[in-house]
């Protein structure tokens, strides 16, 4: 069994999500970060950038215990760990990296600072202006990518999927209309009718 240490942010929830597709057994340690409990010494040990998420992998390579971080490193992980979600090898396989940097690059801390901004600061218009531009320029990325495929990278769902959908399930925050990113609202329909999606979102609620 896997041991997740999390909190119920995108990027802990990308890695619930992945679990419950790969039927992978977990047990959640949640990690408090609006008490600081990222910062304990307990958590520094697994971690000393004090970040959720984090899994121990008991059985790991050659049968050995590992303690991974950083939620993109996770994916790539438990999916060579299964040989779901992710193709071994050729140009699918990095197509599919492409597509979750994409989303380690961009969405993520841009989608973030959005979040940051619209909760805690709205005040700061340079910031939130900036930010929330930036945000709407990454989904009419996205949306132009969906308007080609099936799923993020290609026609496989696969960790891309898993990595971008936790940050677009917070849309309420980027005010953009449905109606200008079409097909990133067909794609996340489709994803969040997942029961693994929806058992992944809701265990670290």
């Amino acid at each position: 069994m896997i041991d997740l240490y999390a909190w119920g942010t995108p990027n802990g929830r990308k890695v619930s999500i992945a679990l419950e597709e790969l039927w992978i057994p977990f047990k959640v340690h949640m990690v408090d970060i609006t008490k600081g409990e990222q910062f304990e010494n307990s958590f520094l040990a697994m971690n000393p950038n004090n970040k959720i998420p984090v899994i121990v992998d008991p059985k790991g390579p050659q049968g050995k215990k590992i303690t991974l971080c950083e939620s993109g490193a996770i994916l790539i992980y438990l999916a060579d760990k299964t040989g779901k979600l992710l193709p071994p090898s050729g140009v699918e396989r990095h197509e599919t990296i492409q597509w979750l940097m994409f989303q380690m690059g961009g969405i993520g801390p841009m989608f973030g600072q959005t979040h940051h901004f619209r909760r805690y600061a709205p005040q700061e218009t340079y910031g939130l202006q900036r930010y929330t531009t930036e945000t709407h320029r990454l989904y009419k990325v996205l949306d132009g990518r969906l308007a080609k495929s099936e799923y993020v990278a290609g026609n496989e769902y696969s960790i891309a999927d898993i990595a971008i959908y936790p940050w677009v399930a917070r849309f309420e925050l980027h005010q953009i209309a449905w109606e200008a990113i079409p097909n990133v609202k067909r794609w996340y329909d489709s994803i969040g009718s997942r029961t693994a999606v929806r058992r992944g979102m809701e265990i670290l609620s």
